[in-house]
């Protein structure tokens, strides 16, 4: 067995041991190892990966890596090459259903694995996606446009004014919704920015992820975008929405203010949270329920107000025990517009700092607090530290979220660098970044082993 078509991606010693025993790529296997018996389908390697290990699909759908070193006995009971390309088929209309677009921005919500790379392969046309989730075309008719092909982490101010614009040109056109694919790292800052560089909105605009991809039996793809296309195309709260998983199960999603959002969990499919208060609503594929009582509504004009502003002249800036003054006159040093601190307990940083917080502010650098607590106002009149600060120029955010604080200020800034009328875009509240208040259901964080806890988990686990 010689052709290296049998062996994708292995090499060294991973490849002597399927040699030894005469087991292929994508031949079903039985392998005996010290650390027990295992069964399933012998998957390509990425090609920049190791030699110690052998990747199999075991009966779970699950893929694991076996290290070669445990292995003592391995057959080849069956071979079937997969083929992992995207099936395609044409996109029916349907008259009466809504119109709705997806943006891509490089976000895996429906895509195959390549095993040989390790990469993913996008779907995105409409007759990918109809291949892939069929049951989106009993939800709308749907147009798609690739915007840009980045990860998440690379999505920056360049592509929040892209978007926006992109937006402004589909209700101009009279789209009834927009959905828009994005990786889940940063999903929550492009959630923010879309909400203040579009106002006004007269459909839904709802940000869509998922935690694992489309080959995972445990995907949550297919269901988080067939939540998204129902609520676009049927929902009637018009405003930047993040749908993602509520429960961990698949009971129903969640969805999100732009402002509120956080994303909460490295891996679970529930990451993402409204923080100081209550979700939007919740969605299944047979319709969106409202939690909130007051939300923008849909309506038949096209009056969106577009503000594709932003200076990238903006940091954020977590404050740790003994930060030493430098670090603030780095920033300036550099040609920083805003700095917002993301302070301790009710909005604090140490007395060290201070004289370089001084400097910022003769710079006329813009600065504002928000809090690590993630939940609760900032409160800077109760404790000196807190008024000396005032004093030196740093502006109390009130119960805005660290990210959200940094994307509108960076907003703001790319409309004016008057310290008065950034001060007033700032704490002026577009959508709930600010509320009065948080409801008293605005913050929970329940700790296992509690009696009662226990008590509540065993009602609603499934």
């Amino acid at each position: 067995m010689e052709d290296t078509d049998f062996f994708q991606g292995y090499k060294g010693r991973a490849l002597e041991v399927l040699k030894k025993y005469n087991v292929r790529v994508w031949g079903q296997a039985e392998m005996n190892t010290t650390r027990g018996e295992f069964k399933g389908t012998i998957l390509p390697r990425s090609v920049n990966d190791d030699d110690e290990h052998i990747v199999m699909k075991v009966i779970t759908g699950y893929n694991i890596g076996i290290d070669i070193n445990t292995i003592t006995d391995m057959k080849e009971i069956g071979y079937k090459k997969a083929n992992y390309a995207i099936p395609e088929k044409e996109f029916p209309y349907t008259e009466g259903l809504p119109h709705v677009k997806l943006f891509g921005t490089g976000g895996t919500i429906a895509s195959r694995l390549d095993y040989r790379t390790g990469a993913v392969i996008p779907a995105f046309s409409p007759g990918e996606l109809y291949g892939a989730v069929p049951e989106l075309a009993d939800i709308c008719n749907l147009e798609t446009e690739k915007l840009f092909a980045v990860f998440s982490e690379n999505m920056g101010p360049t592509q929040y004014v892209a978007l926006a614009k992109a937006i402004g040109r589909e209700i101009e056109k009279g789209i009834e919704g927009i959905v828009i694919g994005h990786g889940t790292d940063t999903l929550h800052h492009t959630g923010a920015a879309l909400t203040f560089m579009c106002q006004n909105l007269p459909v839904p605009v709802v940000l869509v992820g998922s935690q694992r991809s489309s080959d995972r039996p445990s995907s949550d793809a297919a269901l988080n975008l067939m939540h998204a296309m129902k609520t676009a195309g049927h929902s009637d709260i018009a405003e930047v929405l993040v749908c993602m998983f509520g429960p961990t199960s698949d009971e129903y999603g969640l969805l999100h203010k732009g402002t509120r959002v956080r994303k909460m969990h490295s891996s679970y499919r529930s990451t993402f949270r409204t923080i100081g208060d209550t979700p939007v609503a919740t969605v299944t594929r047979k319709g969106v329920t409202p939690i909130k009582k007051n939300y923008n509504k849909r309506r038949n004009d096209k009056n969106v107000i577009i503000k594709p502003y932003f200076s990238d002249k903006v940091t954020m800036v977590y404050y740790y025990t003994g930060m030493k003054p430098d670090i603030i006159d780095a920033i300036v040093d550099a040609g920083y517009k805003g700095i917002v601190f993301v302070g301790t307990g009710l909005g604090h940083v140490n007395k060290e700092i201070y004289p370089a917080i001084r400097r910022a502010h003769a710079a006329g650098v813009h600065m504002y607090m928000t809090l690590q607590t993630i939940w609760g106002y900032v409160q800077m009149y109760v404790y000196d530290t807190g008024r000396d600060m005032m004093a030196m120029g740093i502006i109390p955010a009130g119960n805005m979220l660290p990210e959200v604080a940094y994307i509108k200020l960076g907003w703001a800034l790319g409309q004016t660098d008057d310290p008065e009328e950034v001060k007033k875009i700032m704490l002026t509240s577009i959508n709930d970044e600010i509320t009065e208040r948080e409801p008293y259901n605005g913050y929970l964080v329940y700790q296992g082993g509690v009696p009662e806890v226990e008590e509540f988990i065993k009602k609603v686990r499934k």
